[in-house]
């Protein structure tokens, strides 16, 4: 196991040095390529790293699209990336600071926001914006931070503020998705090897990425729901209860072993649904 995991880490940084000279000439020249190297990139890394990637649904055609997700861990990025192309990430500031990951974020043109200053959620706002009017999907974790792979945490509506703006002549689509860890060596994950892939609290990023690469072969199930404009619901905070009850639904079959249910399509709110962290592991 630690033989093969040293073959691993080696081959992902050989692989991923090559790139990163590439991706930075294509970001420089503004070329179309700089959307589509990072898909190429992580559906390489999610092969070497043994994580197969079950796609339920099918990612918004539209261009663009704000695709909200729950967030385990770091692997949720390759695995993301590898089941969709042409997207970039919204992530904390400090993401930019990190040796090495930082640059990858960047290079993937990631959108870094100050979560915990809630009087640049304008600034940030209108950022989200003209990347989306630019033709960029991004990827939110609403969250805004981690969770055990079990629960979800409420997701933060003031997130949602980029899509009260019209993205040219129309709405912002917003496509909820689940993603979950459901197999480890050929066997349910469950309870008990979930720690394995989370990756929450002030864990340090090195161990626990050694830890997942002596684990063995692994099966990650991303899951989108239906597209939906805030048109649809009467605001950012019930667009913000829909998605989360969405994406809860997705991950609690995902932990269950169960093909997706039938998920119920949005209606009109009178009143905005109550979040709490609620558990998907039943």
């Amino acid at each position: 196991m630690t033989a093969r995991a040293i073959f691993t880490l080696t081959v992902f940084l050989i692989w991923t040095v090559l790139l990163i000279p590439v991706q930075m000439l294509l970001v420089q020249l503004k070329s179309p390529l700089m959307r589509s190297l990072p898909y190429f990139y992580h559906r390489t890394v999610a092969w070497l790293l043994r994580v197969k990637v079950r796609k339920v649904g099918e990612p918004s055609a539209a261009a663009p699209t704000l695709f909200v997700s729950n967030h385990i861990s770091w692997l949720d990025i390759v695995v993301l990336s590898a089941a969709m192309s042409n997207v970039s990430f919204i992530a904390k500031q400090e993401v930019a600071t990190w040796p090495f990951f930082g640059t990858l974020a960047r290079l993937q043109r990631t959108v870094f926001v100050e979560r915990e200053k809630r009087h640049r959620t304008a600034e940030h706002r209108d950022e989200m914006v003209e990347r989306l009017a630019n033709g960029d999907s991004l990827i939110l974790f609403p969250e805004g931070t981690s969770s055990d792979g079990l629960r979800i945490h409420n997701f933060k509506s003031a997130f949602f503020a980029a899509a009260e703006r019209p993205v040219g002549s129309r709405r912002l689509t917003v496509q909820p998705v689940s993603i979950g860890y459901a197999r480890l060596n050929h066997m349910p994950v469950g309870r008990r090897w979930m720690r394995l892939f989370a990756w929450v609290g002030d864990e340090d990023l090195l161990p626990h990425l050694w830890r997942f690469l002596k684990a063995g072969p692994c099966e990650a199930v991303v899951e989108f729901h239906q597209p939906v404009t805030i048109d649809q619901f009467n605001s950012r905070k019930g667009l913000a209860a829909w998605c989360h009850q969405r994406v809860l639904e997705g991950l609690s079959d995902i932990n269950a072993g169960r093909e997706p249910g039938q998920r119920s399509l949005p209606k009109p709110l009178h009143k905005t649904p109550p979040q709490h962290a609620a558990s998907a592991a039943d």
